[in-house]
Order: C-alpha cells, then structure tokens, then sequence
C-alpha cells in the first residue's frame, strides 16, 4: 500500500535586496502552497546569511527552513513553482528522515 503523506524538508533562499515586504510575502506564498497540499510542520526564517559561494553575484541570501508533510507527488510542483518565481536563488528538498 502506497503512503498517503511523507515528510519533507524544504530549504529556500532568496535574493537579500528584496523589500520586507516581498521577502514576507514570498514566505507567505510558500507558506499558503503548501498548507494547501499538506500541512507545515515547523517554518523557521534564519534571515540573512552569507552564501558558502557567490550565486548570481550574490554574497548573501535569506534562508527559510519549513519541515512539512504532504503526498509523494506534490514536491516535484512545489520544485516547480520554486524553480519559476523572481526572487528565489535556490532550493532544495528532501525527505525527512524520522
């Protein structure tokens, strides 16, 4: 029998020049997206951090730690989506190991 949900853990930086507003807003976006596809378990703002390297000319970025469930099929669209909006430098996701 097939999971219903799994646990992942989702790693995301964004541009440090954006506004407050847009960062709080692009935390708020994710936020929402996956609330819709899952559940968050724990959302965590590291803030402005140095990169371990330059990112398009970039020194530093805004991390953003969320743990949340959802089904296997939904963090490949959450990948997507991640991959496709102005401001995102990177991401990664992984499965949670409990």
């Amino acid at each position: 029998m097939a999971k219903v949900s799994e646990k992942y853990e989702l790693m995301f930086i964004l541009n440090p020049n954006l506004s407050e507003e847009e960062t709080a807003g692009l935390v708020e976006k994710f936020k929402t997206l996956i609330e819709s596809n899952g559940s968050v378990d724990e959302l965590q703002e590291m803030g402005k951090r140095k990169l371990a390297y330059e990112i398009n000319y970039l020194t530093e970025g805004y991390y953003v730690l969320v743990k949340f469930s959802s089904s296997p099929a939904f963090p490949a669209e959450l990948d997507r989506v991640l991959g496709i909006t102005d401001g995102v430098i990177r991401s990664l996701i992984t499965l949670r190991q409990e």
